[in-house]
């Protein structure tokens, strides 16, 4: 039997698993794709995520089981439990809290209900919500990276959405002026509860590109949002800080997160062994490191052999450390993997590191595979 096994088989998947491997577990993880980033290093199930009978063969196979993303019904997940004779409590994070957080509508009435300050939001039932203008349009379930997002500045941009808002599912957010978005990986147990730092992050295009120290602390705010939604285990929550420095919850999700990538190598615990920790009800580790620096490395249209990548962003600063996630397919905009810079000049070493990888990744190779 298993020691962990994953819903998905992503990077977040990989990584985990590599902290679990490094302990001596076992996993298994399943997805849709038949080469993931997570079946590259160890077993893996092929099959759909929405199929409670398959995700029952994870949790008949497995002593505990986790998630690598939001998306998978509650439902199935509960109905899988069911089939496979097993716990609610072989999950990791609590159900419950994962069947708040996927909708986004209700994620949001648990975090105001329990005091913990967030962005007034209205369900869009038959027409325009009582906020306003300009407002986020979002898509209750699913979307993420921009996906599912849209606004509306007037009322003419609001019903030029109609054809996705009136099938059903979505809802309004008043727009927050923020100076800043920020991100805290959040951690709960029966035992003891804790944060990892605060980082600041930078979004292009709905896309994390940057996470680096923000030399503040929103530990409470954190806490007090997983603990809105009853959460137990590994959360990643996103923040505005308004100029008054006034923080406002914007969304969460019940895993590892991108914005915590940074502790693979800032020298202390990284947020999956935490994880893998949480998960296998073994004691977590306070948290603590060197500042570092992420900048994500996302697919480029022209992108050829990405070894080439990692020479360029390493050549000139040794201590760069690269982490690709073994991607088939390098699209556009795709996380294909990340760079680390630890300790001083972080965001300025690890901006000009991820220059040169896409420098060097991009360029046209020669029939003798040189460049």
């Amino acid at each position: 039997m298993f020691d962990i096994g994953f819903l998905g088989g992503g990077q977040l998947a990989r990584m985990s698993i590599q902290a679990a491997q490094r302990m001596g577990l076992t996993c298994l993880s399943i997805d849709p794709g038949a080469e993931t980033p997570a079946s590259q290093i160890a077993p893996a199930l092929q099959g759909a995520l929405d199929d409670p009978s398959l995700i029952a063969e994870i949790f008949r196979q497995c002593e505990r089981v986790t998630l690598e993303n939001e998306f998978i019904p509650a439902a199935t997940i509960h109905a899988a439990i069911d089939l496979a004779g097993r716990r609610i409590e072989d999950l990791t994070p609590s159900l419950s809290s994962l069947e708040t957080i996927q909708d986004k509508m209700t994620q949001r009435r648990a975090l105001i209900e329990a005091g913990v300050p967030s962005p007034r939001a209205l369900p869009i039932e038959s027409g325009l919500p009582d906020l306003p203008f300009p407002m986020v349009l979002k898509a209750r379930f699913g979307g993420y990276d921009g996906k599912g997002t849209r606004y509306a500045r007037t009322y003419e941009e609001f019903e030029s959405y109609r054809d996705l808002w009136g099938q059903g599912g979505w809802m309004a957010e008043e727009f927050v002026p923020f100076r800043r978005e920020l991100a805290v990986m959040a951690f709960i147990s029966d035992r003891e509860d804790g944060c990892f730092p605060t980082m600041e992050t930078i979004q292009t295009d709905h896309i994390c590109d940057l996470v680096f120290p923000s030399g503040t602390a929103a530990d409470d705010i954190a806490i007090a949002a997983v603990e809105a939604v009853g959460g137990v285990g590994l959360y990643g929550i996103e923040l505005f800080e308004l100029e008054s420095g006034e923080l406002l919850v914007n969304e969460m999700a019940p895993r590892p997160h991108n914005t915590g990538h940074y502790t693979l190598d800032w020298g202390g615990v990284s947020q999956f062994e935490q994880h893998i920790r949480l998960v296998m009800g073994m004691p977590v580790v306070t948290p603590s490191g060197y500042d570092t620096c992420m900048a994500n490395l996302l697919g480029q249209p022209t992108a050829g052999d990405f070894r080439q990548g990692i020479y360029a962003a390493v050549e000139n600063d040794p201590a760069i450390r690269v982490h690709w996630y073994g991607k088939v397919e390098s699209r556009p905009g795709r996380k294909m993997g990340h760079l680390n810079a630890v300790g001083e000049d972080c965001l300025q070493r690890a901006k000009a590191a991820r220059e040169r990888f896409y420098q060097a990744w991009t360029q046209p190779v020669s029939s003798d595979g040189s460049n």
